[in-house]
């Protein structure tokens, strides 16, 4: 299987790089500093267990064929239109696998590719680009979720769960991928939305006298609009999700946070946004999500 990761980010440069110790044949497809920079001094993983370096093949957007069987997509949400166009070379023949925030990617993609062209991914990490250049994981947390969507690519979707498995990182086959999906956004969507409201991390947020239930709140708001749109979060998912948003002493932040820190773009409207006109779509009462969505909007640098 030959694989195409654009980007070399928290996401695609990490499972990207693992895959690549792993054995499989992999690509990166990068902007010009960042392939500059990975052909000169590699793309270093570091992670609370381990460090290491590969030297992968890194390609521009002008040197592309459609040359691959499945191609990784792993941008900002608010990048995906540029990065598509980065790699229409490569996306005449081959599944696309995103890996992004959010939910209405999905649509996009279905509508210029076709459902039968698109899988679903899910990527769980907490990760970050260094000053250096290098992917540094925050948390014991790494693991890639992929489901087919479509039979054509049902073999493609179980070899590639297969080339996973061989990698230092978890993986599973799913039978419902939207439902993953929603089960991570109504739980990135209350990390977002409550880091960013009150500018600080988890275990900050609930040692004040409100903060835990707050962040109790803001969550069930969230699992009640997925409820409403027919993907309810079962029990065994909110255990994990509330083990982990109140959970005292927690240095846990959402990346939003950092983005809007160092003043760059943020996802407020592909997370907390889109949340919250389908919540208020759906009728369910979502103030304190519409609060972190507000809040966003008037401090984030990127317009809508």
């Amino acid at each position: 299987m030959k694989i195409l990761v654009l980007g070399a980010g928290g996401v695609g440069g990490y499972f990207g790089a693992k895959l690549m110790r792993a054995g499989a044949d992999v690509t990166f497809v990068l902007r010009d500093r960042r392939r500059q920079q990975v052909r000169e001094q590699g793309l270093r993983i570091e992670s609370p267990q381990e460090s290491f370096t590969v030297f992968p093949p890194c390609l521009g957007s002008a040197e592309l064929a459609p040359d691959y069987d499945l191609i990784m997509l792993a941008p900002k949400a608010y990048d995906l239109d540029d990065a598509l166009a980065s790699i229409a070379g490569a996306s005449a023949r081959g599944a696309l696998l995103p890996l992004l925030n959010g939910l209405s990617h999905i649509a996009l993609l279905d509508q210029r590719f076709g459902r039968q062209r698109v899988m679903g991914g899910v990527a769980h990490i907490a990760a970050m680009l260094t000053e250096t250049g290098a992917v540094r994981r925050l948390s014991d947390l790494h693991s890639l979720t992929v489901w087919p969507r479509h039979p054509d690519h049902e073999a493609l979707a179980r070899e590639f769960i297969a080339l996973c498995a061989g990698a230092d990182f978890d993986s599973r086959y799913a039978d419902n991928i939207e439902q993953v999906l929603w089960d991570k956004w109504a739980f990135l969507a209350t990390l977002a939305g409550m880091t960013t409201l009150c500018q600080g991390t988890v275990g900050q947020i609930v040692a004040t006298p409100h903060g835990a239930d707050l962040v109790r709140q803001l969550y069930a708001e969230c699992c009640a609009i997925a409820a409403r749109c027919d993907f309810a979060v079962d029990e065994a998912s909110r255990g994990k999700a509330l083990a982990m948003l109140p959970q005292p002493g927690s240095a846990l932040t959402a990346s939003m946070l950092r983005d809007l820190k160092a003043g760059q773009r943020t996802e407020h409207e592909h997370i907390l946004g889109e949340m919250v006109r389908r919540g208020i779509a759906q009728g369910v009462a979502c103030d304190l999500l519409a609060m972190a969505y507000t809040s966003m909007a008037v401090r984030s640098p990127d317009p809508r």
